[in-house]
């Protein structure tokens, strides 16, 4: 499969959909807060490296595989993107492991 977990195109980067591992351990925290904070943490790095900020992000989705775990996930969102306020999907859906609760996908761009 071709996969890239991030694309830059001029001024835009295309970042794959992060899940809540933490990659230093490879190990899946249960709460999907907790999973919530990987994925970002994840995200501010592949940003970093692409020359973005967090605050470049205008677009993001996100997977969250039970919609009663939204309410658990909404604090992270705020105290991550509150200040950012880019424009949002999110789509309860099934992800390819059990042990994941959300992935979180988004787009930057330096304009």
């Amino acid at each position: 499969m071709g996969y890239s977990r991030a694309i830059v195109k001029g001024g835009w980067c295309f970042v794959s959909g992060v899940t809540g591992y933490d990659y230093a351990t490879m190990q899946m925290p249960d709460s999907i807060a907790d999973q919530g904070r990987n994925c970002f943490t994840t995200i501010a790095g592949v940003l970093a490296e692409a020359g973005f900020d967090m605050a470049d992000i205008v677009r993001v989705q996100y997977t969250v595989t039970d919609a009663a775990l939204v309410d658990a996930l909404v604090p992270v969102l705020g105290a991550t993107l509150g200040d950012i306020r880019p424009a949002a999907t999110m789509v309860i859906a099934g992800l390819i492991r059990p042990e994941m609760k959300v992935e979180i996908e988004v787009t930057a761009f330096k304009g």
